[in-house]
C-alpha cells in the first residue's frame, strides 16, 4: 500500500513538473496573426523584436511573415525561433530550416521546422521526410504563401 502511495505522489510530482515546463512560454501566449495558443504550438513559435521596442509573438514562420509584411515600416532587431525537438529560442537566421515531409505544419500547408543542429535537421529529414534548406528560402516561401 505504502508503494502504491508513493507511487502515486511521484506520478501526480511529474504531472506537474510537466505541466510547468510546457507553461514556460515567453508571453504573449496567443499568436499576434491568428489567436492560436503559443504553448501548444511551442515547438514552432516565433518572436519579432523590433528596434522600437516592441515585439510579436507567432505561432509559425507563416504568422511572423505575415506580421513583418504588416510592418514593413519597422525594423526587426532580433528574429527567434523555437528550435523543433528542445522547444528553446534560437536564432531564426542561423537556425537549419527543413521544408516538407510527412508532419503537418502550423498554419502552412508546406511546413517549415527550425533547428540548432544542423544534425537534428538532417535526423527529422531521414525520419519524416523534406529536406533541409536555409532561413532565407524558408521566409520567401512562407511570404509567397501570403501574397
Amino acid at each position: 500500500m505504502k508503494k502504491l502511495l508513493l507511487s502515486l505522489v511521484l506520478c501526480l510530482l511529474l504531472i506537474g513538473v510537466a505541466a510547468n515546463a510546457e507553461d514556460k512560454v515567453e508571453n504573449p501566449r496567443p499568436c499576434k496573426q491568428c489567436g492560436m495558443d503559443r504553448v501548444v504550438f511551442s515547438y514552432s513559435r516565433m518572436l519579432i523584436l523590433y528596434t522600437d521596442g516592441t515585439n510579436a509573438g507567432t505561432c509559425s514562420l507563416n504568422c511572423a511573415a505575415v506580421e513583418m509584411k504588416e510592418n514593413k515600416g519597422k525594423q526587426v532587431k532580433s528574429l527567434k525561433v523555437a528550435d523543433y525537438n528542445s522547444r528553446k529560442l534560437i536564432d531564426a537566421r542561423t537556425a537549419t530550416w527543413v521544408i516538407g515531409g510527412g508532419r503537418s505544419g502550423v498554419m502552412t500547408a508546406l511546413p517549415k521546422w527550425a533547428f540548432i543542429k544542423k544534425d537534428d535537421a538532417q535526423k527529422f529529414v531521414k525520419e519524416n521526410g523534406g529536406r533541409v534548406t536555409t532561413f532565407d528560402e524558408a521566409l520567401n516561401l512562407a511570404l509567397r504563401e501570403n501574397e
